[in-house]
């Protein structure tokens, strides 16, 4: 078809930097878990062949930060000096003003929430998108939990209601893997895909194989 290829985001989650190099060629960039990967993230960062993103997520959203919250912040943006393009911060992160005031201007700042039990109503997940706008997103990321069809199509369709900003949106878990595929193919800005079975991020993480070999039958380049 010679349509363009949805871009991917792989998720880093280990420090196993030779997965990362096999995933390299499929990947449109990454997303560098600093939570998940512990105190090697720094090691793999210095690898990395493609633009990478940080995030070091909170627990409430389903992160794994041990520390608390200050030093949570001062890890995540640390990411900035070694090369991160973008930074992850929650829309709910304490003082967020403040916390955007140090990333703008030196990488782009995503603004996300993550629902780990269900999907809110339309009207809620367009109040979080204008919630994340105000605040001053560059990227707006919204991923909720499926329970069924009908999940998938509301978080998505919040891709559409948005057409002149960036928007990532999804739903986890088995029910939601149609929506992680189908997201960046209606206008979402990216997906996110795990470097290999087993080393996913969240629920329902398609891994980078997977998905290109999705987007290959489809007749993508």
């Amino acid at each position: 078809m010679g349509w363009e290829k949805p871009r991917i985001c792989v998720s880093i989650t280990s420090g196993d930097t030779a997965a990362v190099e096999k995933a390299a060629p499929l990947a449109d960039l990454f997303e560098v878990r600093i939570d998940l990967i512990g105190t090697r993230w720094r090691e793999v960062t210095r690898g990395l062949t493609k633009p990478w993103l940080a995030c070091n997520r909170r627990a409430a959203e389903g992160g794994a930060w041990p520390g608390d919250e200050p030093g949570r912040i001062e890890e995540l943006l640390s990411a900035v000096g070694l090369g991160a393009g973008i930074v992850d911060i929650e829309l709910a992160t304490p003082d967020l003003e403040a916390v955007i005031k140090r990333i703008k201007g030196k990488a782009q700042c995503l603004l996300s929430y993550h629902n780990l039990i269900a999907t809110p109503s339309p009207g809620t997940l367009r109040d979080i998108v204008n919630g994340q706008l105000a605040a001053g997103a560059d990227i707006c990321k919204v991923v909720t939990t499926a329970r069924n069809i009908a999940d998938n199509i509301a978080v998505l369709q919040l891709i559409r209601e948005f057409p002149d900003n960036k928007i990532v949106a999804f739903a986890m878990g088995a029910a939601g893997q149609l929506s992680r595929a189908l997201s960046p193919m209606v206008g979402g800005y990216f997906t996110y895909a795990s470097i290999e079975p087993g080393r996913e991020s969240a629920a329902g993480q398609l891994t980078v194989d997977e998905l290109n070999t999705i987007y290959g039958m489809l007749g993508y380049d």
